[in-house]
């Protein structure tokens, strides 16, 4: 099934120039920011480090972890972005926190470095455990605490399912390290109960959770959703969000396609077993892709102009992550199908 995906494009020697374009990116210190010099933000830190190490740059990849550990605040958690080695925004978001848990799992996917995940297993255990004490009365995590340590009590469908994810790796992570966390796996339950019942615990900052396209497809994506119903939920709002010949758009607010919305979909098509689906609009990002392998954000319609003239590391990221759900590059091809805890 997996074949309908253009070959060019499942290649290895085809994505080497995006994967070499993210590398060129990061810092001595070992964050990758979004453009040159510019924003680091945990959460597309963490794609990035994945989408490289499926790109067989470990080292770099094991670079970008330590540079987790090295700005990792006493209480767990990050600040939702840096600069040049500096804070630039300080408040903290859940989900950006949580993150590091996916991609330590990752790594370890794809190098069986049974020592790297006993040393990253403190900053994944502070990580998980800050982003569970913002959990809301019903089970939902809310999605930041300010610079004055205050919580927004509100919680975002999209966040909390990647936070889902993200304890799902950790619970992995503890296994394969001998630990249990029966605590975390009633927590994340809860976690999984509360996006069921959505709209009704979630509030978007536009307070409209009907517009955005992650908020569409990332409970499939995480497999919070399953089965028919994760089906019936991608198709059902289809031709809302997915332009033909282009991809999903962001916002239905904004005439805008983007690469990144584009590849996840694609991602969560692949998840529940859809690969021609995933294939057939993953092709459609060959539009996106610049002369040196990176990946456009996006596309503004009707005009059917690249905009903005960015090419985000995150991008691309997502990009060689999709891909490798379809022709599996690296062991982690299947990490995100997690139905189950991943085997140690």
């Amino acid at each position: 099934m997996k074949q309908h995906i253009e070959q060019d494009l499942l290649s290895q020697k085809y994505l080497n120039p995006t994967v070499e374009s993210i590398v060129a990116i990061q810092m001595r210190d070992g964050s990758i920011p979004w453009l040159k010099n510019g924003i680091a933000d945990p959460w597309t830190h963490v794609e990035n480090a994945m989408a490289i190490d499926i790109g067989n740059y470990h080292a770099e990849a094991v670079h970008a972890y330590e540079w987790l550990v090295n700005t990792q605040l006493p209480d767990g958690s990050w600040y939702a972005s840096y600069q040049n080695g500096k804070p630039h925004e300080m408040h903290k978001v859940s989900h950006v926190v949580a993150y590091i848990a996916v991609g330590v799992l990752h790594h370890y996917l794809v190098t069986r470095d049974i020592s790297f995940l006993k040393q990253m297993w403190p900053s994944v255990r502070n990580a998980i455990e800050f982003v569970l004490d913002m959990k809301g009365p019903h089970g939902e995590i809310y999605w930041a605490i300010d610079s004055d340590g205050i919580i927004y009590p509100n919680a975002l469908i999209a966040g909390c399912s990647s936070i889902y994810l993200s304890i799902k790796c950790a619970i992995s992570i503890a296994l394969a390290i001998g630990e249990v966390k029966p605590l975390w796996e009633e927590a994340n339950a809860a976690l999984a109960r509360a996006i069921k019942r959505m709209p009704f615990l979630f509030d978007s900052p536009e307070r409209n959770e009907d517009i955005f396209a992650m908020d569409w497809y990332y409970p499939v994506m995480c497999s919070v959703i399953n089965g028919g119903e994760a089906k019936e939920r991608l198709f059902s709002n289809w031709d809302r969000f997915v332009i033909h010949g282009f991809g999903s758009l962001c916002s239905l607010t904004k005439d805008w396609v983007t690469a990144a919305e584009t590849s996840e979909l694609a991602m969560a098509l692949a998840i529940h077993g859809e690969y021609k689906q995933s294939a057939t609009i993953l092709n459609w990002l060959h539009q996106m892709r610049d002369e040196d392998g990176a990946y456009w954000y996006g596309v503004a319609l009707p005009q059917n102009e690249i905009w903005p003239v960015e090419k985000p590391t995150w991008t691309s990221a997502a990009v060689i992550m999709a891909v490798d759900m379809l022709r599996p590059m690296s062991p982690t091809n299947l990490l995100l199908d997690h139905h189950g805890i991943i085997s140690p």
